[in-house]
């Protein structure tokens, strides 16, 4: 079963986005999450087997330059993680979907995301489910 988050589940989800992005603690993670629950530009979407929480999806509205879309705003897929044993059952596929259609309910008739450049399976999993690459970039910054 996949389903909507809900304020309550902002430690769930932290507990595993923390395995994806690893530079963030689950406290402060779990702070971020509490606060973007509340967000209705925002929604998170879990994967439950059996009551087992085992995926996530983030998925937001994007108002900036989407590179490669021609509307305003765009559904954006922030982030995706299943538990490692879990892969390969079709669940980020599923979590997708739930993202996809959250958007196109809130007027979006576009879906946009990302990976960075060495992230293969990122890739390999954005090109099996329907995305068409947009460009490819690298980000600069500096110290002032």
């Amino acid at each position: 079963m996949v389903r909507i988050a809900i304020n309550g589940d902002s430690r769930v989800l932290a507990e595993m986005a923390v395995q994806m992005w690893d530079s963030n603690t689950v406290d402060e993670l779990e702070a971020e999450f509490a606060e973007t629950l509340n967000d209705k530009q925002s929604a998170f979407f879990i994967k439950y087997i059996n009551d087992l929480p085992v995926g996530f999806a983030q998925c937001g509205l994007r108002t900036d330059y989407v590179e490669g879309t021609e509307s305003s705003p765009v559904g954006y897929l922030e982030g995706i993680f299943v538990k490692e044993e879990y892969r390969k059952n079709g669940y980020a596929k599923e979590l997708l979907l739930a993202c996809e259609i959250w958007a196109k309910e809130i007027g979006c008739s576009e879906f946009a995301s990302d990976c960075e450049i060495d992230n293969i399976d990122s890739f390999k999993f954005h090109m099996a489910m329907g995305f068409d690459e947009a460009n490819r970039i690298i980000c600069f910054k500096k110290r002032l």
